[in-house]
């Protein structure tokens, strides 16, 4: 009783407004309460009281559940059946709900059934309980409804695969007829009502779904009849849908089910004219569409091969497809797209599929239309309903794909034309519109050497009206067809001029639209452009003030693309122009009397984006720079170091300045070697000062590439980033806990990854190493991915390494290296060891467990002594929610066997025991107490 006071006292909890402290302490008391032998007796008496609160019975159903679950081993086999009876008469007392409870009493049932083979026939027992009388009918079906459910998905009931297909076979596969005979003897019954016919139907496709009931069965009984019959009924309809599809489903091995489509499809064909008649019923006609469309995708094949008989199908499909409502409309979309590809494979079409596929082009453009009042579309609506255009583009695609995309664009063409051919008086810029985008929709169809159709789109262009949604389009259009325009570079002044006006638009979406055509122009036509870079660089000073950044962006990347097509020395003069406008508004804000404004210092920030971007495109010209790059690196540099000297403290400064340099790096090349020294005394002060966490990314790039050199200048460079940095991130742990700083976490383990990797000298024998390892420990308590696999990382090089079993004759470093490792070790070991368990049975990511035993594997072959001193107390702090005691001794009596017998390799067995334990207490964690 006192166990069922303080259940009460838990759960009260809930029902108040509970403090955080208060609701983890009551979550944390109802799991450990879960996990006890003690909850078996205490949710009985809860179940069979009658003054116990409702959330208390949900509370013990639910808990049941889990327990048959997770816990049967607490159960002495001999009182098993007494559990089983125990259940079954709480689903007696519950058969008229709550339903949370009489489900989750059905679920243990299921369960419990799966995990005792003594228990002969199940579905009979249950049959006998409840089957008899009109009142616990609902109760039995909800029972055979979960039942095959629960033992298909339930993949934690610990049961071996033999174990599991044996009494699935005894469980369902026995039953399945005496099931199917006593729904239809339940669906014909005098005074049933629709709630326990949509029962029924529920419970039948849980069999039917299951594999457990088969169509062919299933034509053999009243069911399928009432089932069509059904969507007469304003109360059944959904329930008739939904079986009558998972049938249709299940009929697709069409060889072996052709009897039962033979009786199928005249009902489904004959369902046509109620599309009709519920066209204001947006429910019963989405209804219709998944049946009409699950019939259509099942039958595809026979669509083909027998097409009078089965294109009605595909006619009342095309008839959801024009449904004005865009909800039913996209469960049409699958079926057009699976029939284009099969069409697509014979070589011939039949006439009334190019008629079906030209009505759905037609009926697709008018659903792209824009409403006439464009404000009542407006925030989430908006975004849906664009979202949904580019759905309905693919559609347009698998027209093309039969009817063949030069059909497809003369089509929506001829639209644009009459609508132009009527006159602005009677037409709006919709109507335009939705054909234009209907042609970028179509354009990663069109072939580049196309002369019929896209010479007269581009020919058009020009003559559009000038309103903003057609110019948007029609630039996006230029965007998507600069691969033919390639092929025809006589188009490209002409689209120029579009695009440039484009940019003088008032309306920003036409801004960047004009920004990605330009783009995509570059980059696809770049060697027909290179004549245009000056008058690219002439409109980008004349106009390039009044750009948004993004768009200005965009610009710079187009230039990018045409300087890459160029003649190596001609490019790098193009770069060099365009680079120096950029480091000038550099210089000009360093040379300046006073401090630099917000928005000059952010004006220079978007120059040097802009830098990025082009960088990004042309990415290097080789290992041999040409002549106009020699210097530039020098004189970059003494601008950037200028630039940083004064601005380093600014966040924007330090994204941008290293961006740009991490590029630089990778374009100069070698040529960067005089300058790394100073660059790494910049990085190593601005670090130091600001603590942001890119000055220390930019070190590890340098450590990258040039880790190797011996360059004594480059190596007490390294030293006094890696002790400058260490230093710095210890102060900042000081003040601030991981989580809240894990850029610099991350950035500074990779930095010191680069460390070990190429200047391990450096790394083992500073002072700064324990430090480093005490930060690396500390980055392991962060929920963050790359963070622990990066961490990990750098253990495993560090225990791993060649110096802890060095060679017969070992390099003359090796054992300073492995004097240092053993002394931080045997320092930090404790917490270390800690610290990798804790992350294993919690918050690692899954795929770092591999490395975690790798770790953990070679501390019990280097420390072994001492690991069996640590243990205990690191397995004692372990939650047991994540560990239960039987896991913590199992695991250490496992590494302690391993130890004593000198077996090293079954330590990845004891590890992997301890995780999979770990995994079950989480899973069932998840669930949470109070799940139903």
């Amino acid at each position: 009783m006192a166990n069922i006071q303080s259940l009460l006292s838990a759960l009260d909890v809930f029902s108040r407004a509970p403090d955080k402290t208060s609701l983890e302490s009551a979550n944390n008391w109802l799991q450990e309460f879960q996990h006890s032998s003690e909850a078996w007796s205490a949710c009985n008496v809860i179940l069979l009281s009658p003054d116990t609160p409702l959330a208390a019975k949900q509370f013990a159903a639910q808990t049941f559940r889990m327990k048959v679950t997770y816990d049967l081993h607490q159960v002495d086999e001999a009182n098993l059946p007494s559990l089983r009876d125990t259940l079954v008469a709480a689903v007696e007392h519950y058969h008229a709900g709550p339903r949370t409870i009489l489900v989750q009493l059905c679920l243990a049932i299921s369960g419990l059934s799966l995990q005792l083979p003594t228990w002969r026939n199940p579905v009979e027992t249950m049959i006998e309980k409840l089957g008899k009388n009109p009142a616990t009918v609902p109760s039995l079906l909800h029972f055979l409804t979960v039942l095959p459910e629960e033992l298909t998905t339930n993949t934690k009931i610990p049961v071996t695969d033999e174990e599991y297909r044996e009494r699935a076979r005894t469980i369902l596969t026995a039953n399945a007829r005496t099931v199917l005979d006593l729904l239809a003897m339940y669906i014909q019954a005098s005074g049933v009502t629709h709630a326990i016919q949509s029962q029924i139907f529920n419970c039948l496709r849980s069999w039917l779904v299951a594999g457990e009931i088969s169509a062919q069965d299933l034509t053999t009984t009243p069911l399928l009849g009432y089932a069509f019959e059904a969507l007469g009924s304003e109360e059944l309809f959904d329930a008739a849908v939904d079986v009558i599809c998972d049938l249709i489903h299940e009929t697709q091995e069409i060889e072996d089910n052709m009897p039962v489509i033979e009786v199928i499809v005249p009902q489904v064909i004959a369902l046509r004219p109620k599309l009709q008649d519920a066209r204001d019923d947006i429910d019963k006609v989405k209804g219709y569409a998944r049946i009409f469309t699950e019939a259509g995708e099942t039958y595809r094949l026979l669509v083909l091969q027998h097409t009078e008989t089965f294109f009605p199908i595909v006619e009342a499909i095309g008839e959801c497809s024009a449904y004005p409502d865009l909800d039913v409309v996209p469960i049409t979309f699958h079926f057009w797209m699976r029939l284009a590809q099969s069409i697509g494979k014979k070589p011939s079409v039949s006439p009334l599929f190019l008629d079906a596929y030209k009505a759905l082009m037609v009926v697709i453009i008018r659903h792209l239309h824009f409403p006439a009042d464009m404000d009542s579309l407006v925030g989430q609506e908006a975004d849906n309903f664009r979202s949904f255009r580019h759905i309905m583009g693919d559609t347009l695609k698998d027209c093309c794909y039969v009817l063949g995309t030069e059909a497809c664009l003369m089509t929506a063409y001829d639209m644009i034309v009459n609508v132009l051919a009527r006159g602005a008086a009677v037409s709006s810029w919709q109507e335009i519109e939705a054909p234009l985008f209907s042609m970028r929709s179509m354009g990663a169809e069109v072939d580049p050497s196309d002369n019929k159709a896209v010479p007269k789109i581009m020919d058009l262009i020009p003559t559009l009206p000038d309103h903003p949604k057609i110019r948007y389009a029609a630039l996006l259009i230029i965007s998507r067809y600069t691969e033919w325009i390639n092929a025809h570079p006589e188009y490209i002044q002409y689209q120029l001029q579009y695009i440039s006006v484009g940019f003088e638009a008032t309306d920003g979406e036409v801004n960047a639209a004009a920004g990605q055509a330009l783009k995509y122009l570059c980059q696809d036509c770049r060697r027909h452009l290179v004549d245009f870079l000056p008058q690219l660089h002439t409109f980008l000073s004349s106009v390039g003030s009044k750009l948004s950044q993004e768009d200005k962006m965009q610009v710079y990347e187009a230039i990018a693309y045409v300087i890459s097509a160029m003649p190596m020395e001609q490019a790098a003069q193009s770069l060099r122009t365009f680079s120096m406008d950029i480091l000038a508004q550099v210089h000009a804000v360093v040379s300046k009397p006073a401090r630099a404004t917000k928005e000059e210092l952010q004006e220079v920030c978007n120059g040097l984006e802009n830098l990025e971007v082009m960088l990004h495109v042309i990415q290097t010209f080789g290992d041999e720079l040409p002549l106009s790059c020699q210097n530039t690196c020098r004189e970059a540099w003494a601008f950037f170091d200028a630039f940083l000297a004064e601005y380093e403290s600014d966040y924007e400064v330090c994204e941008r300045s290293t961006r740009v340099l991490r590029h630089g790096l990778h374009f100069f090349g070698a040529t960067v070697l005089p300058i790394v020294p100073s660059v790494l005394a910049r990085m190593s002060a601005a670090f130091e000062k600001t603590g942001l966490p890119s000055y220390m990314w930019i070190a590890g790039k340098l450590i990258n590439r040039f880790g190797n050199e011996e360059n004594p200048g480059l190596r007490s460079a390294y030293r006094d980033v890696y002790e400058r940095s260490t230093t710095k991130v210890v102060t900042l742990l000081q003040r601030k806990a991981p989580q809240d700083m894990p850029d610099v976490m991350e950035d500074y383990l990779r930095m010191l990854l680069q460390m070990l990797e190429y200047t391990p000298d450096i790394f083992f024998q500073s002072s700064a190493f324990p430090l480093a390892f005490q930060v690396a420990m500390a980055a392991l308590t962060l929920i963050h991915s790359d963070i622990i696999f990066a961490a990990l990382d750098l253990f495993r090089m560090m225990l791993t390494h060649d110096c802890l079993e060095p060679p017969v004759v070992p390099p003359p470093k090796f054992p300073i290296y492995a004097a240092a490792i053993r002394a931080v070790v045997e320092k930090e070991g404790l917490q270390f060891v800690g610290y990798l368990l804790s992350g294993l049975v919690g918050d690692f990511p899954e795929d770092s467990t591999s490395t975690v035993v790798t770790i953990f594997r070679v501390i019990t072959t280097l420390w072994p002594m001492q690991l069996l001193t640590w243990l205990p107390q690191v397995l004692q702090q372990l939650p047991t929610s994540a560990a239960p005691n039987q896991v913590k001794t199992q695991f250490l009596a496992d590494i302690t066997n391993c130890i004593n017998t000198k077996q090293p390799d079954r330590v990845k067995y004891a590890m992997l025991a301890l995780h999979r334990a770990s995994r079950r207490a989480r899973d069932r964690r998840r669930m949470g107490p109070l799940d139903s």
